[in-house]
């Protein structure tokens, strides 16, 4: 009978939980990231405007047109394409947020190929300003 008590207690604590997602804090500023590149570890920085995205990382700076959808997700298309995988645009999305000094996101290709499988990266971007 406690078990039957104990059940919806749980339910009603942990099923109110709600990821905080302030994400119009994360719209503008300098950022850093970690990302790693065959099994080393290194750090990104970027900064991004409302229409812009400026990466730097291993000695090179690359630029990304910004284009918001909603408040925690935008599409980045590179504006200097290079080659035809970096022609494609990027969706992110910002999952979560930890008060105004970092977030977690996930990015993938904005358009579906439908002979290729779908795949879904994470990282953390830290605020620098």
């Amino acid at each position: 009978m406690k078990r039957f008590f104990l059940f919806p207690l749980l339910m009603i604590a942990f099923g109110c939980y709600d990821v905080e997602r302030n994400c119009s804090e994360f719209k503008t500023g300098k950022f850093k990231f970690n990302y790693t590149i065959d099994g080393i570890e290194k750090t990104g920085r970027f900064i991004r405007t409302e229409t812009l995205n400026i990466d730097y990382y291993e000695n090179t700076t690359d630029t990304s047109s910004v284009r918001w959808i909603n408040d925690c997700e935008f599409i980045l298309k590179k504006l200097n394409p290079k080659t035809n995988a970096e022609k494609e645009a990027i969706h992110m999305k910002i999952l979560s947020t930890t008060g105004a000094s970092s977030y977690t996101f996930e990015y993938k290709l904005a358009v579906d190929k439908p002979n290729l499988p779908q795949r879904i990266e994470k990282g953390v971007a830290h605020k620098i300003n």
